[in-house]
This record gives C-alpha cells, sequence and structure tokens, in this order.
C-alpha cells in the first residue's frame, strides 16, 4: 500500500503539487517527544535519585533537542523556506530568552523547563491541526515559540528542593533577598565591634559541623517532653540567600549570606539576634537549583574567622571587629574555575595552613595558606598528579588514623589522606565515580572512614592501615542502602544515621546493611546530641524533629515548626541554644536542659 493511501493524524492526505498545504513527517518528532515525557514520568516512578534527575532532566532533554532540530531541518518533508523559517524563528526566541529572561531561565532552566513545554506544544499542535491549511499550522508552531518564550521572561525560577520540584512566581514578585534589601534601605551599617579579643570556650561551636565536622555534641543534654517545655523562640530575623551554616563562640555567631551584589560575612549577637558587624565582597554567585549566595560555613580559629565565598574568596577576618586582614583569590591563584554549584569548603585551620578546595588541574586540587599571613603554603592532587581538574564539594577534614593526624579529603577519583603542615599525600584510595561530585563528610570510625557518594552509588568503608612509611586502605563494605546527595549522616556506637535521597536511615556498621527508613523530613541534616542518644532532624520544610537514635526502630518524640521555606543548612546547638537558618530567615531558640548547673562542666569535659 502507498503512502498515499495511509490517512493518518501524523501523515495526512498528500497534497498537490502547488496546494497551500505541506506534508509533514511527524511520527519522528512523535516519537521524541513520546521519549521526552516518558523519562519525565520515569522520575515519578520508585525511588527518586538525583541521577535519575541527571538523565530525565538534563540529558534527555538535550538529546530529544538537538533530536527535533535535525528532524525538522531533514526529516520533515517541508520546503526549505518552511523549515528555515521555524528553526529560525525558534533560535531568536532563545536568543531572546537568554538575554531579556530572569538568569534562572537561561541556560539550565530553558532546557530542564521551555524545551519540554515547546516540545509538547509544538507537536501536540501539529497533530491536532492536521486537516489545517500549511500556513495556519505554521503560524501556530511559531505562535507556540514566541508564547512560550515570553512567558519565560514574565517568570522566575525561585531555585528547586531535594528532589529538584522548581518553585515557580511571576519576575515581578518580590524576593526575598529583594525585600531583605529595602528594609535595610536606610539603616546605618553596624559599626566595628570594637578592640579585644575573642576565644574558644567550652559549648562553642567554631565551624561547619562542630569542632571535629562530625555533627556530633556530647555533654548537653535536653529536654524532651517539648509539650511540658517547648524550645522558646528567642529571636528571629530576614537573612539574604545562601546555605552557610553557624560558628558560635560564646556571644558571636558567624554565617555568610549574599546581599545583592555584595558576598557578605556577617557576625551577630547570639542572644539579641542583632547584627554586630559585616564584611563585603562585591560579587554574587547564584544557579538554578540552589539560588544565589555563599556555600560555606565560617571556621573560628584563635580569634580569627576565615571564610570561602561561592566565588572562591577566601578572607581571613578580625572575630572580635570584623577588620580585614587578608584575602585570597584560589581561582587566581591556583588557575581554577568556579565550580557548576559554587565553591563549598568550608575553611580548615590545622598546624599553621588554611585548606581549602580549589579544584584546579595540574595537581591543585586543594590549596593551603599561611593562617597568619595567607601566603601560599602548599597544593595538592588527590591520587596520581593529573592534568585533569577534579570534582568536589566536600569540606578539608581533620582525622586521627593509626596515631597520624592528617586532613581528608574526597572527589570524583576517591579519598586521600594528607599532611597537614607539607601537604603531603600519605595514601589514597581510588573509587572514581566519573562526573560525579562528592558532597558529603567523610565519617571517622576507629580506622576506618565511611565515604558516602551520590548517584546511586552508596556508601563505603574504608580500613586505612599504617606500616612505617606504607599506608594501605581496603575496602570493607560497600551499600547501596545509604546513598547520600549532599546530606551529612552521623554515628553513635554500631550504627549510622542519615539520608538516602528522600528517606531517613538507620544502618549497621558492621554490614552495612539497614535496619530501618522512614520518610518526612525530605533532603533534611542530622545533628547528634552522643549523650541522650538523640537525632536533632531538621526536615528540608523547616521542622525541628527529635528522635530516638536506636537501631530497632524509628521514634520519633516530638516536632515544632522552625523556620520557613527550603532549608538545607545544618543546624546547630551551642551553649543550650538552637541556631537554624535557611535562604531565607534566621531564628534561635533556647532549649531546655537537664541539670544545667552541671552543663558547662560536661561540656569542658567532652571537649577534653
Amino acid at each position: 500500500m502507498s503512502d498515499q493511501a495511509i490517512q493518518t493524524p501524523s501523515n495526512p492526505p498528500a497534497r498537490q503539487p502547488g496546494s497551500s498545504q505541506s506534508r509533514v513527517r511527524l511520527w519522528p518528532g512523535i516519537v521524541l517527544v513520546t521519549v521526552l515525557l516518558a523519562a519525565r514520568g520515569w522520575l515519578s516512578i520508585g525511588e527518586f535519585s538525583p541521577l535519575k534527575f541527571f538523565v530525565g532532566m538534563l540529558i534527555v532533554p538535550l538529546a530529544v533537542g538537538a533530536g527535533l532540530i535535525l528532524w525538522w531541518l531533514f526529516a520533515s518533508r517541508l520546503r526549505w523556506s518552511d523549515r528555515l523559517q521555524v528553526v529560525g524563528t525558534l533560535a531568536a526566541m532563545t536568543a531572546v530568552v537568554m538575554l531579556a529572561a530572569d538568569s534562572s531561565f537561561r541556560g539550565m532552566g530553558l532546557l530542564i523547563y521551555a524545551l519540554p513545554i515547546t516540545a509538547a506544544a509544538w507537536l501536540g499542535w501539529l497533530v491536532l491541526s492536521c486537516w489545517f491549511p500549511w500556513p495556519v499550522r505554521q503560524a501556530g508552531v511559531l505562535l507556540v515559540f514566541v508564547v512560550v518564550g515570553v512567558g519565560c521572561c514574565l517568570a522566575r525560577i525561585n531555585g528547586m528542593d531535594g528532589n529538584f520540584t522548581p518553585k515557580f512566581s511571576w519576575r515581578w514578585i518580590p524576593t526575598p533577598e529583594q525585600k531583605l534589601l529595602v528594609a535595610l534601605q536606610g539603616k546605618a551599617a553596624p559599626g566595628m565591634a570594637g578592640a579585644g579579643e575573642i576565644s574558644e570556650q567550652p559549648g562553642d561551636w567554631p565551624g561547619f559541623r562542630g569542632p571535629r565536622r562530625d555533627n556530633r555534641l556530647a555533654g548537653v543534654r535536653i529536654k524532651t517532653d517539648w509539650q511540658q517545655s517547648p524550645p522558646k523562640e528567642l529571636w528571629r530575623h530576614a537573612v539574604g540567600p545562601g546555605w552557610s551554616s553557624f560558628a558560635v563562640v560564646g556571644d558571636r555567631i558567624y554565617t555568610q549570606e549574599q546581599r545583592g551584589d555584595d558576598e557578605n560575612v556577617v557576625c551577630y549577637d547570639a542572644a539579641s539576634g542583632a547584627e554586630v558587624w559585616i564584611h563585603r565582597d562585591a560579587t554574587r554567585f547564584s544557579e538554578v537549583a540552589a539560588g544565589p549566595g555563599p556555600r560555606a560555613t565560617p571556621t573560628f580559629h584563635t580569634g580569627r574567622v576565615y571564610a570561602l565565598g561561592a566565588n572562591g574568596h577566601l578572607n581571613c577576618l578580625d572575630a572580635a571587629s570584623g577588620k580585614h586582614l587578608w584575602l585570597r583569590d584560589v581561582v587566581a591563584d591556583c588557575k581554577a574555575t568556579v565550580p557548576q554549584w559554587g565553591f563549598a569548603s568550608s575553611p580548615l585551620v590545622a598546624h599553621g595552613v588554611v585548606a581549602v578546595f580549589a579544584g584546579a588541574p595540574n595537581g591543585k586540587t586543594i590549596a593551603a595558606y599561611d593562617e597568619q599571613t595567607g601566603e601560599p603554603a602548599w597544593t595538592a592532587s588527590v591520587g596520581p598528579t593529573s592534568e585533569k581538574a577534579s570534582l568536589s564539594y566536600c569540606s578539608p577534614h581533620l582525622a586521627t588514623l593509626e596515631g597520624t593526624e592528617q586532613i581528608l579529603f574526597a572527589t570524583d577519583a576517591g579519598l586521600s589522606g594528607f599532611d597537614p603542615p607539607s601537604g603531603k599525600e600519605f595514601w589514597h584510595y581510588s573509587w572514581p565515580v566519573p562526573g560525579v561530585a562528592r558532597i558529603v563528610q567523610p565519617a571517622i570510625v576507629g580506622n576506618d572512614v565511611l565515604l558516602g557518594t551520590g548517584m546511586g552509588n552508596g556508601t563505603r568503608r574504608i580500613h586505612v592501615a599504617h606500616n612505617g612509611e606504607t599506608w594501605l586502605a581496603e575496602e570493607q563494605w560497600t551499600s547501596r542502602q545509604i546513598r547520600p546527595y549532599f546530606n551529612d549522616l552521623v554515628v553513635l556506637n554500631d550504627h549510622l544515621y542519615g539520608f538516602d535521597a528522600g528517606k531517613f536511615v538507620c544502618v549497621d556498621l558492621k554490614e552495612g546493611k539497614e535496619a530501618w527508613h522512614v520518610r518526612g523530613y525530605g533532603s533534611g541534616q542530622v545533628l547528634l546530641l552522643a549523650d541522650q542518644e538523640l537525632l536533632v532532624v531538621l526536615s528540608e520544610e523547616g521542622d525541628v524533629a527529635l528522635v530516638s537514635a536506636r537501631p530497632d526502630k524509628h521514634e520519633e518524640l516530638c516536632r515544632f515548626k522552625a523556620l520557613e521555606g527550603k532549608t538545607w543548612n545544618h543546624p546547630v546547638i551551642a551553649h543550650g541554644k538552637l541556631f537554624v537558618r535557611n535562604g531565607e530567615e534566621m531564628a534561635c531558640f533556647r532549649l531546655g536542659l537537664l541539670d544545667e548547673s552541671d552543663a558547662p562542666k560536661k561540656v569542658a569535659a567532652a571537649a577534653e
């Protein structure tokens, strides 16, 4: 049977030469759009994972978009003038969006959202209008491009949650950051806090995830009946966007936030929330998934605050006054490039150096600077020296393995241990995951290290041994029952507690087997109260929950609403206060303490 005898919407009757309607071969386009929609549907089937997101939301749309252009140009059977007019209009509208739309709709925003809508509407119109004259059908296609392009120019993507679900708004609706900037207009900038020195005391939380970067708090026992003794809100106020947590030292707290074109390190009074001092750098970082702002947490060390911004600016500031002591540009120093999601490395200060992630080629994965002067001290690569840059959003991690203090660092190549003063690599464990940036901190269990890896790769327990000059790192087990992406885990006794995509899980440390899992916290963060074997879980929706750290079952004791909006920042407990923040607001709550008179002694003993 000939083509002309088959009359379907995807293959309408052939027209005689000179007819006003052209016959379009639709089936290749229909197949491509079906693949695109099926990939989106696949994301909602079974367990969500970042790997599914990147395949279904990035790789497939990119391939389908290229396929649609090739189909239209070389297999649509239209006159070349019609083919070029449609493709030209599409290219023109894409250029308009790239120039005129909000930054959230440029690049990845176009690929993830505008392309699927455009493709589905394009093919849908051609199928439904198969009996219309070609000029009408062509006009409809061009109108689809214009409508989608105008929509992109009028809308804004206000970031995504842990499942990469976007939040849209009209572009003219002020963002929380814009509202904050309006509220700050006319207010006098805080003056310098004056002379003096701030020193670390028992009970302080000097940097990212605490003194040992393990989100473990010992020496503190809190009241767990929040019906009778609920956390008392002491203060709350708006804050600029960013995913920094807090360093808490005495009556001062330090964090980072974006305010317009300035990236800021800000010191607040812990009792009132009032701003004490602010340091500004004229730089801004933003991307469509997490939005604008710095990612790393400031580090307090011997009277100074060290902070790495999302574009690679490393500041050293006087903790009491905010006086600027030195600044390094990691990108310029190491000939690096800003990572896709921004620099997220919280500085580590040890043995006289400040170590941060650089990710540059030519063996410059980590950069270390003299803590007093800011002069470059050393650079080091993870694994065999390579021309290729490494991927990581981890922070350097100080640990003692086999009696030797060392800096641990994880990248897409694996995990390494370095000598802090010199940067010499003691050992390297190879676990390459090409193109996958590791994000969570390693966890120490004796002389073993837990290395969590997203994109479905799981968590591996690595044993590190030392014999003379020889170091050996060997796999103990690998578990796919906890595949942390950017949510850190904690360890208590023989189990770990953390996030496996959208699940909160308990996993046995002996073999890596899941003990239980539960939903309801999204992509949150967890802090361990070791003395009471309690987990403080800050959910992605801003709830604070108190959960028993027990392997036999999940037991949530209580919860309350602490924040509104997406919350990815790590919670902090210091001096009986709970500090929480996200990209829009920060708040402080006083927790009821058990044996409050003994709390300082217990904290001091735990620190020792």
